[in-house]
């Protein structure tokens, strides 16, 4: 029985995309262990301290915003998943007329270009009242993972043979009964691909957090931008507020990178 060794993302990459990718790394490592006055020549010298992260998090703000980083990210994960899965589904599976409008629907959506959305979504979050909440943050983020990834579930289900579908309707499922039961196992690697690439598209997004929030939701991307002052900028402090905030998306790709490799090969 041949040996499936373990799939790894860097190995895979170009040599000098690995070398861009450790220089950027080293540098923002380096710079955020480096005092103030040491950061316009930090490949050099023996100066370094911790004092910089200790900083960062007497800030409440920032430590706020990683919250409400990790919570929106998170919901808008499970909420996406909950409609795309069944959504792809739907336009895998099915051929009538309510198939067709919906993949109209997200096509149309999909042609817009990204940035366009934010005005009219700044105007009616504000209609609505809900301007600088979680709930005004949230729905965009699902309305775009919604629209980009119900296509790449379609190609997933596309690839899924459906007779285990069928036998299980013969056997007295219903077709949301073959759904759940045949059609879901079947996607999970397609599922917790989707999910770690809508948890880091959430966590790193900074055009909707900019626009669609103020001072009660503040948001881990935009917060980075206080240590740019009419006095100069802070890079120590911006530094290490970004190397903590790589931390868990480092660690979500580290041990998600294999679900997304064998889901993307459906």
């Amino acid at each position: 029985m041949p040996i499936v060794s373990r799939p790894d993302f860097l190995p895979q990459l170009p040599s000098w995309s690995r070398k861009a990718l450790f220089a950027l790394a080293l540098s923002a490592i380096l710079t955020s262990v480096r005092p103030e006055s040491g950061v316009y020549y930090v490949h050099r010298g023996t100066e370094f301290t911790l004092g910089n992260f200790a900083e960062v998090l007497r800030d409440d703000r920032i430590v706020e915003a990683f919250v409400n980083s990790a919570l929106i990210a998170t919901l808008a994960t499970v909420f996406s998943l909950l409609v795309t899965v069944s959504s792809g589904y739907m336009l895998s599976r099915f051929t009538g007329p309510a198939s067709r409008i919906w993949f109209g629907t997200i096509y149309v959506f999909r042609c817009v270009p990204y940035i366009s959305w934010v005005l009219p979504l700044y105007f009616v979050t504000q209609s609505w009242g809900i301007y600088d909440t979680y709930l005004g943050l949230l729905l965009p983020h699902v309305a775009v993972h919604i629209c980009f990834f119900s296509w790449l579930m379609k190609g997933f289900f596309d690839g899924i043979d459906p007779s285990m579908e069928y036998a299980a309707m013969i056997d007295g499922c219903s077709r949301w009964g073959a759904f759940v039961r045949v059609a879901v196992p079947s996607a999970l690697p397609a599922i917790s691909a989707l999910a770690v690439l809508c948890w880091l598209f959430t966590w790193n997004e900074f055009l909707f957090a900019l626009i669609l929030t103020g001072n009660r939701v503040p948001m881990i991307t935009v917060v980075m931008a206080q240590f740019v002052t009419e006095m100069g900028l802070r890079w120590n402090l911006m530094a290490a507020t970004a190397v903590m905030a790589l931390v868990p998306a480092f660690l979500l790709a580290l041990f998600g990178q294999k679900y997304v490799i064998r889901g993307l090969r459906i």
